[in-house]
């Protein structure tokens, strides 16, 4: 039987999976560019405005688990095709929604969908590699942020000059077509046992003195906190631009900019995290979210924003990978896939939350400013959770060095 993991097909493989995740994962992103245009056609409050994406982020989160076991029994195929068709109907739905709420609920399908485009492919693609499967990981993972760093800036001038609609419809289209051929090339399924070869993660590598199911549900409450604050920035960074003046376009600039430092971000923190275990490398990106978090605080120009929208996107973007590596390091690797996808559904209802957390501030005070206080806080929580667990390793003997 011949041995197809880390050869050239593998490879080739990783690069047709990343073109895919970039379109796919337009469905989680594009929400938040015509958020501002979304609230004046309705005529909705700014929390109101930001239910679709918190209905969209919902069904991402269910979708990383629904189409993640639709995988494992179809293949990666069979589901790219039928989310697919999902997108491109939630899309042409949107336009002719008369209501706030019929639109989120249309985006809570559309992000189901758009959930084929993150845990699905990781786990497909993680078949095809051993010894270089932490990049292969990283890089299907970033496929997620290059689509939010690509595709508002495609689409903004779409959107200034014919309306989110006309977005919506194109999107309608170019889904379809982009991803069904590109799907068609990964139907060869994997046809090893990862473990039975001696896989990576096949032991457990650390202790914290935690039962598997205490320490998972202290991850996916550090999840939570870490992504109510992470979203403030990343949900709201169009709507705050156009009001300070600045309008869509640079909005879209900066969420594009802060994305592609997430891209980087992600890829370092997989180096580093071999280096110095997941437990670090999550706590460091925490502090570091939190400090980037704090510069919106004094500095609403233009040129200071743009420089701000990098700093955050290089501190958080490896965060969310990080609680992965540390359930396969603290775990038993028989029960990663489960607890893997408990921890990132958390990760991101954590965002949906924060989301419409944000909006319902602003229009409490009319005002972004106690939003990204309020930012600052759930990251200060999220940062005391990781600390103590890293604590708790460190005390514990048997303890390996990842």
């Amino acid at each position: 039987m011949e041995d197809m993991q880390d050869s050239r097909y593998s490879w080739f493989r990783l690069a047709v999976t990343l073109l895919i995740a970039t379109v796919v994962n337009v469905g989680m992103w594009v929400v938040v560019m015509v958020l501002p245009a979304m609230e004046a056609d309705f005529g909705a409050s700014r929390a109101d405005s930001s239910l679709p994406y918190v209905f969209s982020m919902v069904g991402f989160a269910l979708g990383n688990m629904v189409l993640g076991r639709m995988v494992d029994r179809y293949g990666i195929t069979t589901s790219l095709i039928g989310a697919s068709v999902a997108i491109t109907a939630s899309f042409a739905l949107s336009t002719l929604a008369g209501s706030m709420l019929t639109l989120s609920v249309i985006h809570l399908v559309l992000g189901l969908a758009t959930g084929v485009g993150f845990g699905p492919l990781i786990a497909d693609i993680s078949h095809w590699f051993l010894r270089n499967r932490g990049i292969a990981v990283a890089l299907a993972a970033a496929g997620n942020y290059l689509s939010g760093a690509i595709w508002p800036v495609l689409l903004s001038g779409v959107l200034e000059q014919s309306g989110w609609q006309t977005v919506y419809l194109w999107l309608a289209v170019a889904v379809p077509v982009l991803v069904i051929p590109l799907s068609l090339i990964l139907r060869r399924r994997p046809h090893w046992n990862l473990e039975a070869a001696g896989g990576m993660g096949s032991i457990n590598r650390g202790d914290v003195r935690l039962s598997p199911r205490a320490l998972q549900l202290l991850l996916g409450c550090a999840g939570v906190f870490c992504c109510v604050a992470m979203s403030m920035p990343q949900v709201h960074i169009v709507a705050y631009c156009v009001g300070l003046g600045f309008g869509t376009g640079v909005g879209s600039e900066m969420l594009s900019l802060m994305l592609w430092g997430g891209v980087v971000s992600r890829l370092i923190s997989g180096m580093v995290a071999d280096r110095i275990g997941g437990l670090m490398t999550l706590l460091a990106g925490a502090i570091l979210q939190c400090f980037a978090l704090a510069l919106f605080l004094p500095w609403d120009g233009m040129v200071p924003l743009y420089i701000i929208s990098l700093a955050f996107g290089l501190s958080q973007g490896g965060i969310v990978p990080s609680y992965a590596m540390v359930v396969r390091e603290y775990m038993p690797a028989r029960e990663a896939g489960a607890r893997v996808g408990f921890v990132m559904m958390l990760t991101i209802m954590g965002m949906a939350l924060g989301g419409w957390l944000s909006g319902w501030i602003y229009d409490l005070t009319n005002s972004y400013q106690l939003a990204f206080v309020n930012g600052i806080g759930w990251n200060l929580v999220n940062i005391v959770i990781i600390s103590w667990l890293v604590i708790r390793a460190r005390q514990t003997p048997t303890a390996a060095p990842a």
